[in-house]
């Protein structure tokens, strides 16, 4: 079933903890066997008190001793055993829970945009948290228990028939009969579970959402209506999980059922073996405690099972993350590259996101170091996905981009991006203090190099006035500021990164006019002698650009500076005709519209 080979992959995940696994299996086949000679060792005793034929002085400490010793032996060695398994099996799980929380961390961090759009991250962080948990609780309990528990009902349950095969066949007949019937029941409830699991899923997700949303939620007084949401997915979830707790129900009661039925099996069949000298009264009491052992084992299995099979569906999703690859990473001859002066070409550059329509085609163009160049065009015209290719969001379908004459593709991620500051128009503040936000462009910036950076931004009067300066926390995405001062927070942390190419996204989008006006300035001083990119929808704000690429449809249609589009009087001069006032119109030549 898929359930094993989940439950296989995890056991496969103990990475560097192998060598304290197999220290660990060891032990718990050493326990195994000592558990399973305690029965033995007691039945010999019990055949030799028995075989006194009443006469008790015929019994002698010399003849038990060795037994009695034993057992004694055997019954420490399992206690002290039990004690050091357990101890280093919770240290290694929790360690590797640790690890492998970060190595998902790491590993969706490298993730593209792609899949992060498509997915929500509450559930992500949920897969995380409940994968990471319930693998270390896989691990904790297979090294327990579970490992000598397997041992006991797959090795040592045959081995039973070597001392009394009779008894043994009825041990192994009914060991596999319950055994059946609980895989049965797990059979009819692993697709049953997974529909759970979705329902848990979708109700985190729902939750993460509104409580990442609640300032719309209580502006659009829609409190009621999410709750009623909730209380939706908790009622289907419920119906989803009842028919599930009956199939475990059975479960239960067989596994019940089957101690008291194989202990009765057991001493039937013995007596009636007694009476015909084919067993003793001690091999009688052996296997009835091998019974009560072998059934609590096959017990203690069952929950387990019942457990694993909750835990599956979340471990399924765990893994489908991890196993997701990146659409964009290093390449084998990936090197780094140091630093760039900023000489962009693009050639022949064609991308889909589908395989159907192309979001870019056929696009070349090059950009000196040092220029300011401004893409254009209506919305979903390919000016995003274009500057996107830039910093390798993901690779093209053809042609290539090229920096200082290098293919970026055989430069790695890091030494590119490191190349790159990019504004976002969204500015996607962490919730940490303004500092903290600050230096993710450059760690190890000074004093000086901060306050430039926010001066350049026109950021510096609003930090002063905020309570604890730059160690004022944001909240999460910044809320505590307003739009225009998460806007030039995240300018700061461009410029501060220092790079020989800067990309702004309609970075100016959120600030008001005044704002805007003086930071267009200050930003014309801070891009000199960088290579910078420029998406903008308000066309004033680029009217001092080098050159201009007006895109339709992912082409460049038009390219050229302001006044050279303008009088071209195309695609560009309609943009500007939507734009500008009457008076700017006439100013720079415009024709009206027709």
């Amino acid at each position: 079933m898929a359930i094993l080979r989940i439950y296989f992959r995890v056991l496969g995940m103990l990475g560097a903890e192998k060598r304290l696994a197999i220290l660990l299996i060891g032990a718990n086949l050493a326990l195994a066997v000592a558990q399973f000679a305690e029965p033995v060792l007691f039945g010999r005793i019990i055949d030799a008190l028995t075989g006194s034929a009443g006469d008790p002085s015929k019994v002698t400490w010399s003849q038990l001793g060795n037994l009695i010793w034993l057992w004694i032996g055997f019954g420490l060695f399992t206690i002290a055993a039990a004690v050091l398994v357990a101890l280093h099996a919770d240290r290694l799980s929790h360690r590797r829970r640790l690890v492998v929380m970060a190595e998902f961390f790491e590993h969706v961090l490298h993730l593209p945009l792609g899949f992060h759009t498509g997915v929500h991250s509450g559930r992500l962080l949920k897969t995380m948290l409940d994968g990471s948990s319930g693998m270390s609780s896989v691990w904790l309990s297979f090294f327990r228990e579970h490992c000598a528990s397997f041992v006991s009902l797959f090795v040592l349950l045959p081995a039973t028939m070597f001392l009394n095969w009779r008894l043994g066949a009825l041990l192994v007949v009914l060991v596999f009969v319950f055994g059946a019937i609980t895989t049965y029941v797990f059979h009819h409830t692993e697709s049953l579970q997974g529909e759970v699991e979705t329902f848990h899923t979708d109700l985190a997700e729902r939750a993460s959402d509104a409580l990442g949303n609640i300032a719309i939620i209580q502006s659009f007084t829609r409190v009621e209506a999410e709750a009623v949401s909730m209380r939706r997915i908790s009622d289907a979830l419920l119906k989803a999980q009842m028919p599930v707790l009956s199939w475990w129900a059975i479960a239960a009661v067989a596994t019940r059922a089957s101690a008291t039925l194989t202990i009765l099996a057991v001493f039937l069949l013995g007596t009636w073996l007694f009476m015909r000298g084919q067993a003793t009264i001690g091999e009688i009491v052996m296997f009835m405690n091998f019974a009560g052992l072998l059934v609590g084992k096959l017990e203690s299995t069952v929950t387990f099972a019942n457990w694993l099979f909750m835990l599956a569906p979340k471990l399924r999703e765990f893994f489908d993350v991890l196993d997701a690859q990146p659409g964009v990473r290093d390449g084998p001859g990936a090197r780094d590259i140091g630093k760039l002066t900023g000489r962009v070409a693009f050639e022949n550059v064609t991308f889909s996101y589908d395989g159907r329509r192309n979001a870019v085609k056929d696009v070349s163009f090059v950009v000196e170091p040092g220029q300011t160049v401004a893409l254009v065009g209506a919305t979903g015209s390919g000016k995003s996905t274009t500057l996107g290719l830039l910093h390798r969001v993901f690779d093209p379908n053809g042609g290539r981009v090229a920096i200082d004459g290098i293919d970026i593709r055989d430069m790695t991620l890091t030494s590119l991006r490191a190349n790159i500051g990019v504004v976002f128009q969204e500015p996607m503040l962490f919730a940490r203090s303004i500092e903290e936000n600050l230096r993710i462009g450059k760690p190890d910036a000074s004093d000086a190099e901060i306050a430039l950076a926010l001066e350049r931004a026109q950021a510096s009067d609003f930090v002063a006035r905020q309570s604890d300066g730059l160690a004022t926390i944001v909240g999460e995405r910044g809320r505590t500021l307003s739009g225009g001062e998460r806007q030039r927070v995240s300018i700061a942390r461009a410029l501060l990164k220092d790079p020989p190419i800067l990309i702004f996204d309609e970075a100016t989008s959120a600030l008001d006019a005044t704002t805007e006006r003086l930071l267009q300035k200050a930003l014309e001083a801070a891009t000199q002698g960088r290579t910078t990119f420029v998406i903008a929808h308000r066309l004033a704000t680029i009217r001092n650009a080098d050159r201009i690429f007006v895109f339709d449809q992912g082409q460049v249609v038009e390219t050229g500076s302001f006044e050279e589009l303008v009088a071209l009087n195309g695609r560009f001069a309609e943009l500007a005709r939507a734009q500008f006032m009457a008076e700017a119109v006439a100013k720079d030549g415009i024709a009206p519209a027709q």
